[in-house]
């Protein structure tokens, strides 16, 4: 962990809120941003487009204008972004398995903020 400070930068990047849950999803198949933004209650659209602006920029994320009309952009996983996929899985198996352990953890907090008022 003695690296942590250098690589802090890329995880912002790919640790956000929603950049997990984009790359999980477009690792199943390429998907259009009317998708992908159907696909997740609450995120915005400024939200989604700066979310895959980004995974773009950094190599994750590949955009292709589609020749249709009217224009249609597609967003694919790139071969760098694939990487991910299995530490993405497994956190997201994680937060499922502990999820009930979370909840009551959280419970216990708000009860005992509570108390000490």
């Amino acid at each position: 962990m003695d690296d942590i400070e250098q690589v802090k930068p890329i995880l912002e990047q790919i640790a956000d809120k929603w950049s997990i849950m984009v790359l999980s999803y477009i690792c199943e198949k390429p998907q259009r941003f009317n998708a992908i933004k159907r696909r997740f209650d609450g995120i915005t659209q400024k939200a989604l487009t700066q979310t895959l602006r980004r995974l773009e920029r950094n190599g994750l994320v590949k955009r292709t204008v589609l020749p249709l009309s009217p224009i249609a952009v597609e967003y694919s996983i790139t071969t760098m972004g694939l990487t991910l996929r299995d530490p993405f899985h497994a956190l997201l198996s994680w937060a499922r398995d502990h999820q009930p352990k979370v909840k009551k953890a959280q419970n216990s907090f708000d009860v005992r903020m509570v108390r000490e008022g």
